[in-house]
């Protein structure tokens, strides 16, 4: 019996439900209708034969009444059979409508179990990729045989310097770095911690002197703003002292400027200083020249005994100049900060009035100047006088000859100038007024600069304030015995990019020389030297910050991390935004690629020597020059905002044995990297059903690391919205206030190198975003998107430049609200773009996608990348945006004669390279078709 029980169960089991369903329902339909067929025929008969008895039979009357009765209780029976089935079936029509709900109720319970089982087996496949990714990291790093590299805790050192024997002058003259500095206070993880002595507080002048109140204000403001400064002297890697530029009152001041017999400084006030140390070790001596150009001939390293301390000047002789040591700096000439580009006039065109000039008097007296420390050490200027006679005829020949060039050379000051009276015959002294001569080198294409006239002068003040003052105007500097002189900073500035170095004795190929210069290489060195200017030489903090920035680089010691934007949410800590969960239908696709949880972008992968390879320098944030990566730096230890002039295409390979085929290179994205995401950043305003649905369509995206969304809006967002469920983190941050700046806020919480900006009504198809994607990793230094604009010259007027959106083969700009850009624009958008760009976003409450590129578009000289046939998005259940305001276009048109204006120049650059990939199958019309080159 058991067994029987156990079989029946086991077929009961392997029975589906359906089936058993279908059996049910069979039962209580079609025995009702037999049963109820059945007795209404026999009803129907009985009736005719009772009629049909009446009709054709001859019986007794008693016989007929029997009958009668017979057929009545019959006829009852079969009425109460009625009654009774027509109740069954109403019963079991109930319990048919019953066992439906209950169907129904079972089917979406299957439904809700297949979602389920879908998610699950998502999930389950998210986790197989990650345990295969995080085996495959396991097998590079065994290969590599190096540990990953964490952010290392900041050594710093703990005590002041000992105090050591003073060094002999003689040996102190040949001081070196590894000679003369002392390396353990230096960690390679200190950060370069910089210490500055108060000038009012120790002062290491003479009686009678001071140092320039002007210095002593701006540097101590200036250098509050270097991240590297400490007020802790224990912590201190150098220790920073200003010793010029000393002053008496004005009276005295006027007597003692042509002295030449060494600064007032005083040396035992040097060696008193707290943190000295005996030698000088670690310390840096500023002698920065300002408003006297020439008592700065004075060279302090040959007058008095610096000891092991670095000296910063604008003068030195060879015999005092420690290469790699001391620094050649340029004079302090500019503003203490801020916009400089109000100081510059446009970089084109490239020919101006003059084609070479130069203002200056050199007073041309026989005489010997001695150097008071060493007797014996002298120089004659007698073969430089004669040299400089013939080049002064030759230049006069040329300039009254029947060339068509226009050239401005005055050797006489009218009216005379005290620069050139005190220089005596060593060095040409200037003319005129500061803003005299930059009205003359702004009509000059080139401006003469001679070297001093004598051989054992390295750098004097009066030539690099000519160089400073030649950039500022953008003449480019020609230079007569520049194979003699040392430019500021020349460790890390390739002057030969931006100035002309000829011999003396070429003097007579000058004018050809001139001459055979195109306009394009003009263009650039004047592009060149302005970045130099603004970023070296420019202001007071610039030229304080290349000081720090140099010697930092020495030591090898990477910079401080970027400074990044909180992420401040828009609610709460104690309220959580509720979720809702979606089902979106699926757009027909092409291959994707796997999905992937959430990978950010590699940091601190990278050994600090990866910072001292290859590469041209460049600037951070504070003016820190570093060098330029072949790839793009990831690593917040390290400098990770680089300008980018190369292309950015300099990729580790990874390892495929003999190479890979499309499915591979597909799933690694362009095959230079396996693993790396993108993180989408959205700006909205007070437009939350837009953005709600904007977010919904990113469910399922592929390599989607985090949806991060600036709330433009001083109101914060309902409560009761309900944002959707897309399987990766959504943050909703708090602008500060309302800006379209906001939309490149370099946030503290984008962890990935590859950002997506979009607007929030953007519709962007999955395929295309990873087509973009895949674009912009082989494109990593530019601006990657879909819609294209270009700008153009305005023929009516000819005076001003034209923002265009319309349909062509060209195009200049890729516009930010649906483009993939690197991380580190971000930082340079609000760190080194002029102030006064962002100024002009936000009073036109435009522009800033233009004004991103136009930075890129400078800094990397090459267009941007258009992806797909796209050239704008429409959505039609959005409000009114801005772009639809009759003053939106008005508005570009100003905003890009402007940035030029700030500039320069006009940075944007034409193309008509687009990329398509040939699975869009993109139709395009015939007289479009050979606008554009396809991959």
């Amino acid at each position: 019996m058991v067994n029987n029980v156990e079989i029946i169960a086991r077929v009961f089991r392997q029975v589906k439900l359906y089936r058993i369903i279908t059996l049910v329902a069979v039962v209580l339909f079609v025995i009702p209708w037999i049963a109820h067929y059945y007795l209404s025929s026999v009803e129907r008969n009985s009736i005719r034969i009772t009629h049909g008895a009446h009709s054709h039979l001859d019986l007794p009357e008693d016989f007929g009444s029997v009958k009668d009765m017979d057929l009545q209780a019959r006829l009852e029976e079969l009425l109460r059979i009625k009654g009774s089935v027509s109740s069954e079936l109403r019963d079991m029509e109930n319990k048919r409508q019953k066992l439906q709900s209950e169907i129904q109720m079972y089917t979406k319970n299957i439904e809700l179990l297949k979602s389920e089982l879908l998610h699950q087996q998502t999930e389950l496949t998210r986790l197989k990729i990650s345990v295969e990714q995080a085996q495959v990291a396991q097998r590079e790093a065994l290969q590599r045989n190096t540990p990953d590299l964490a952010l290392p805790k900041r050594l710093k050192a703990d005590s002041l310097p000992s105090i050591l024997p003073v060094l002999p002058r003689n040996i102190a003259r040949n001081c070196r770095m590894y000679t003369c500095f002392d390396h353990s206070r230096c960690s390679i993880t200190s950060g370069f911690p910089v210490y500055l002595y108060d000038p009012d507080e120790f002062p290491v002048m003479h009686d009678g002197w001071d140092v320039d109140g002007f210095l002593k204000t701006t540097l101590k403001q200036v250098l509050g703003y270097n991240p590297h400064l400490t007020s802790n002297p224990k912590d201190a890697c150098i220790y920073l002292v200003l010793v010029g530029e000393a002053l008496k009152d004005s009276d005295e001041f006027n007597d003692q400027r042509g002295s030449i017999n060494g600064p007032p400084i005083d040396s035992k006030a040097l060696k008193r200083l707290p943190y000295w140390g005996g030698d000088g070790r670690n310390h840096v001596l500023l002698n920065l020249a300002r408003r006297d150009l020439t008592s700065s001939l004075r060279d302090i390293s040959s007058s008095i005994d610096t000891g092991r301390a670095i000296v910063v000047q604008s003068t030195f002789a060879y015999t005092s100049f420690r290469y790699g040591f001391d620094l050649i700096a340029s004079p302090i000439l500019g503003p203490p900060g801020g916009d400089v580009w109000q100081e510059c006039p446009s970089i084109i065109p490239a020919r101006r009035k003059y084609l070479i000039s130069f203002q200056g008097e050199i007073k041309d007296v026989k005489k010997t100047i001695t150097n008071p420390p060493n007797e014996k050490y002298q120089f004659f200027i007698d073969d430089y006088k004669e040299l400089d006679r013939f080049i002064i005829d030759h230049l006069k020949e040329i300039e009254k000859g029947t060339t068509n060039d226009r050239f401005l050379f005055e050797f006489v000051c009218n009216p005379a100038s005290d620069d050139s009276i005190n220089t005596g015959n060593l060095d040409w002294g200037l003319c005129g007024t500061d803003s005299s001569r930059k009205s003359v080198l702004k009509d000059s294409t080139f401006t003469l600069i001679f070297a001093p006239r004598s051989a054992e002068l390295a750098s004097t003040t009066l030539l690099q304030a000519r160089t400073y003052e030649a950039l500022r105007a953008g003449a480019v500097p020609v230079i007569l015995g520049g194979d003699q002189i040392k430019l500021a900073y020349d460790e890390v500035i390739q002057w030969k990019r931006i100035c002309i170095f000829l011999p003396r004795a070429r003097v007579t190929e000058l004018h050809f020389l001139l001459r055979s210069i195109p306009e394009s290489d003009i263009v650039a060195m004047r592009r060149q030297g302005r970045i130099v200017w603004e970023r070296y030489l420019a202001s007071v903090q610039s030229t304080v910050d290349t000081m720090i920035a140099i010697l930092r680089e020495r030591l090898n010691i990477p910079p401080l991390p970027v400074d990044t934007v909180p992420a401040v949410s828009v609610f709460n800590e104690t309220f959580q935004p509720i979720q809702a969960l979606i089902n979106l239908e699926s757009e027909p696709e092409e291959s994707l690629g796997p999905l992937e949880p959430p990978y950010n972008s590699p940091s601190f992968r990278r050994n600090y020597s990866f910072l001292l390879t290859q590469g041209h320098e460049i600037w951070n944030d504070w003016g820190d020059p570093f060098r330029l990566y072949p790839t793009l730096p990831s690593d917040p230890i390290l400098p990770s905002d680089a300008k980018f002039l190369g292309s950015g295409t300099g990729f580790r390979p990874i390892g495929r044995g003999q190479g890979g085929a499309g499915k591979e290179f597909s799933e690694a994205l362009g095959g230079n990297n396996p693993r790396e995401q993108f993180t989408i950043l959205m700006l909205t305003y007070e437009r939350e059903q837009v953005l709600l649905d904007s977010i919904a369509r990113l469910r399922g995206l592929p390599y989607l690391n985090t949806v991060v969304v600036v709330w433009n809006s001083p109101k914060a967002p309902a409560q009761e919205l309900r944002w959707p469920d897309i399987g990766v983190p959504v943050h909703v941050i708090k602008a500060a206030r309302n800006s379209l700046n906001n939309r490149f806020l370099p946030l503290d919480n984008l962890q990935t190198e590859a950002i997506l900006s979009v607007d929030d009504d953007a519709h962007l198809r999955h395929d295309e975003i990873m087509f973009g994607f895949r674009v912009w990793r082989e494109h990593r230094d530019r601006i990657v998107g879909f819609p294209g604009r270009y700008h153009a010259w305005d023929l009516n007027t000819q005076n001003s430049w034209l923002y265009n959106s319309n349909y062509s083969c060209e195009l200049s700009m890729v516009l930010t609200g649906a483009a993939f850009i690197h991380r580190h624009y971000l930082h340079l958008y609000w760190k080194w773009l002029p102030q006064a760009i962002r100024d002009k976003v936000d009073e036109y409450m435009n522009c800033e996608d233009i004004a991103m590129n136009f930075l890129v578009s400078h800094i990397t000289r090459q267009p941007p990348v258009k992806v797909t046939s796209r050239w704008t998005f429409r959505c039609p259940g959005c409000p009114q945006s801005l772009s639809e305001d009759d003053t939106h276009f008005e508005e570009r048109h100003k905003c890009i004669n402007y940035f030029v204006q700030v500039f320069g120049y006009m940075p944007l650059l034409n193309t008509q390279y687009r990329a398509d990939s040939i699975l869009f199958k993109t139709r395009i019309s015939h007289d479009k078709q050979k606008c554009f080159k396809f991959i």
